[in-house]
């Protein structure tokens, strides 16, 4: 069921109109499942998981089975409306695209998982003076920072060794 049709419901939301467009120009029907998915997504400022859109699809009332989940957030990202990352988790985050910041960074603390996003005007300057450097020419960058946030470092977190260190110091 297309939402957009029932005039009792809220409006549906210029991204849901874009993903509708795109399942439409692939042959694949707008269903309310997928539209459903999408709304969380886009609804969000946060990098989801699998688990965090089913918990909220739920508290919602929607029962969308994860296989559906999983099929729908694929399709989103080859629409290239969503973007998937991989925080070395051992699951996907989605982010939507259509943010009013689309180039923007991550810190992710290793204790908690929490992801930081923030924009260095610096950060694209250093992009374009290394682009023209190498002869290059860029179109955007992503940078993740690993390691401690300021919370799990106050509570005592240390970073891991990083590397083999040689038991014998050389003089």
């Amino acid at each position: 069921m297309n939402s957009s049709m029932n005039s009792g419901a809220p409006p549906v939301s210029p991204f849901i109109r874009l993903f509708g467009r795109y399942l439409r120009e692939q042959g694949l029907p707008v269903t309310q499942q997928r539209e459903a998915v999408a709304d969380v997504v886009f609804s969000s400022d946060a990098h989801l998981s699998v688990d965090d859109i089913e918990r909220q699809l739920r508290s919602a009332g929607e029962r969308i089975g994860k296989a559906t989940i999983y099929r729908t957030l694929d399709l989103l990202v080859r629409s290239t409306l969503v973007a998937e990352h991989d925080f070395g988790e051992g699951f996907k985050r989605y982010e939507h695209r259509l943010s009013r910041q689309p180039d923007h960074d991550h810190l992710i603390c290793l204790e908690c998982g929490g992801v930081t996003e923030f924009k260095s005007t610096e950060l694209r300057g250093l992009q374009n003076q290394v682009a023209r450097e190498q002869g290059f020419r860029a179109s955007r960058h992503k940078l993740e920072i690993y390691g401690l946030c300021r919370s799990c470092q106050a509570a005592g977190a240390k970073l891991p060794d990083e590397g083999l260190t040689c038991p014998i110091e050389a003089v």
